[in-house]
């Protein structure tokens, strides 16, 4: 997704009402996945996102996972956008692996034809 689209729907992420960013899977499910992924993201502690962002609201603190998921696909986005645009380059891609496929389904069919015995024609 695009940055607008990753930042939209972060936004849309289920909270409570009470604005506590705070780690607490039980009462809090949504806000506890949230700075899951900041975490893993950002390799901040939760006691860190908490103390950071509690008493700030949600809207800062899902402001500040957006960025963070934005950061972190950016540079793969890009390099997906780079290999899409390469014509010749997925083309080769596509050439090797039809080889690679084909001779592997040639050593399969002759395996199949020695189990039931027929000649092994060439394929």
């Amino acid at each position: 997704d695009k940055p607008d689209v990753i930042r939209k729907k972060i936004r849309r992420a289920v909270t409570d009402c009470d604005g506590a960013v705070i780690y607490d899977p039980e009462n809090k499910p949504g806000v506890a996945n949230l700075m899951s992924i900041m975490s893993a993201l950002t390799g901040k502690t939760m006691d860190e996102i908490s103390s950071e962002y509690n008493g700030l609201g949600y809207g800062k603190f899902k402001d500040a996972v957006a960025d963070s998921v934005i950061a972190t696909l950016e540079p793969i986005q890009n390099e997906y956008d780079r290999i899409s645009a390469d014509k010749a380059y997925l083309q080769q891609v596509m050439d090797s692996g039809r080889e690679r496929a084909s001779a592997i389904a040639h050593k399969t069919m002759l395996k199949v034809r020695k189990k039931l015995g027929i000649a092994p024609w060439k394929l």
